[in-house]
């Protein structure tokens, strides 16, 4: 009995450090959580909610607006969805044969898509999809995840993951994971240029390249670092082109798309608070990779809890809207829409919608 406890005792030692994994963790220094103070207090605006059904789908991760005010998103189920805000109805449009996150309308009423699978990807009008970049330089992208456009046409959008592909790893959720626990700059931004039908990298070294929104005007680009849960601003024009800043930094959870608003808002989706275990291992990677090495069912994972909030160019908070219950949970963004803001998710079988107009939506208070 002793000889067959000691056996055990060996195997399980010998699992923990010697199994192999697809991760190689890196140590970082993560900033002590702040949680939910300040402009980020608690609220439960996001109670108040209501939902439409989704074709049957679930996952509307990304949103879009079209020029006739037709609110467009995608779905896990590869369905680009097309919901009209006057009946409330959402309809199957076009299947891209992947997963479609993140997406934007072009100059010509083009709807630019990144696919987590395929990678960047344009649908006409008339329902035609074309690939516009799989690989750049002989590199494959392996996880598009964000996309918007520029006033000059030029398509901006995130590869969320160079080592952890969507496909590859089992899917958005799993590769995302994987890359986060590892923290190794894996992520970078491309540009293509739809004159020339190149496509090249901005800038890379990101943990979990995210959600993107280019400026109004053009001027800079917004990122959002999942894995390091803060908003990079990129520099485009002007002194600074170039250069990259932080924005706002140490936010209470994960980031995940960046869409523009009215009034030179920019909405931003936490997709679910941080993980008070991930943080404390940040100094540990051989931990982490144990935390790899335990069953599915017990390492970290998405926690239900909803909170999308609005930004200005400088980073000020100018709303935080909440639900501590997670009754529509794992929100990836959010689109306005006259008085109304439609909420995306990563997980959910519904899409979101609120009434801007109630009161106290809107403040602008600075994040410490």
């Amino acid at each position: 009995m002793r000889s067959i406890l000691w056996v055990s005792v060996i195997l399980t030692i010998t699992y923990f450090n010697f199994w192999p994994t697809p991760v190689d963790p890196k140590r970082w220094d993560s900033p002590k959580n702040s949680g939910y103070i300040g402009a980020f207090r608690q609220n439960t605006l996001l109670e108040e909610l209501e939902f439409f059904e989704i074709a049957g789908t679930h996952g509307p991760e990304g949103l879009a607006l079209s020029d006739d005010s037709m609110v467009y998103a995608s779905s896990g189920e590869g369905w680009i969805l097309r919901h009209n805000p006057s009946t409330g109805i959402t309809e199957r449009w076009v299947n891209t044969g992947g997963r479609p996150l993140g997406i934007a309308f072009d100059q010509n009423s083009n709807l630019l898509v990144a696919d987590a699978f395929l990678g960047l990807l344009s649908i006409s009008p008339t329902k035609a999809v074309s690939i516009l970049a799989n690989q750049i330089n002989a590199s494959p992208i392996k996880y598009a995840d964000d996309v918007d456009v520029g006033p000059d046409g030029r398509i901006y959008f995130s590869d969320a993951s160079t080592k952890f592909g969507a496909l590859e790893f089992g899917g958005t959720y799993e590769a995302s994971l994987l890359d986060i626990i590892e923290h190794g700059g894996h992520g970078r931004i491309l540009v293509h240029d739809p004159k020339t039908k190149t496509t090249s990298n901005l800038f890379d070294d990101l943990n979990f390249a995210n959600g993107v929104a280019v400026d109004f005007e053009g001027r800079f680009l917004l990122v959002a670092e999942t894995g390091s849960y803060r908003i990079i601003k990129y520099w485009l024009q002007g002194d600074r082109v170039g250069q990259r800043e932080i924005l706002i930094e140490n936010l209470p959870g994960f980031p995940d798309n960046i869409v523009r608003g009215q009034n030179g808002r920019y909405w931003i989706g936490l997709v679910t608070p941080r993980d008070s275990t991930l943080d404390a291992l940040s100094k540990f990677p051989w931990l982490r990779e144990i935390i790899q090495r335990l069953p599915r069912s017990i390492r970290p994972a998405i926690r239900k809890y909803s909170h999308v909030f609005a930004i200005d160019e400088s980073g000020n908070i100018i709303s935080s809207l909440q639900d501590p219950s997670g009754s529509y949970h794992s929100i990836t963004g959010a689109l306005e829409l006259d008085d109304w803001l439609y909420v995306s998710s990563l997980l959910e079988s519904k899409l979101g919608r609120l009434d801007l107009s109630q009161a106290g939506m809107f403040s602008h208070e600075e994040y410490p």
